[in-house]
């Protein structure tokens, strides 16, 4: 019976030690933040892949699309 209760007292011990299932959300902020710099690069990531969709359902350059060729 008590390596039972051992056992138990170790699990609750053990979960809530654990890491939370939830992820931390970092607020917006103004300025040259880790925050703003991932979302630039997820939008430069998502013009990029625009820019490739465009060429090849187009079949041109980009620099044609635009007229300048």
């Amino acid at each position: 019976m008590s390596d039972q209760q051992s056992n138990a007292s170790s699990n609750s011990q053990n979960q809530s030690q654990s890491p939370s299932l939830l992820p931390e959300i970092e607020e917006p902020a103004f300025g040259w933040t880790p925050y703003a710099e991932r979302m630039n690069g997820r939008f430069a990531m998502l013009g990029f892949v625009a820019l490739l969709l465009i060429e090849i359902i187009t079949n041109q350059s980009f620099f044609s699309w635009l007229g300048l060729r």
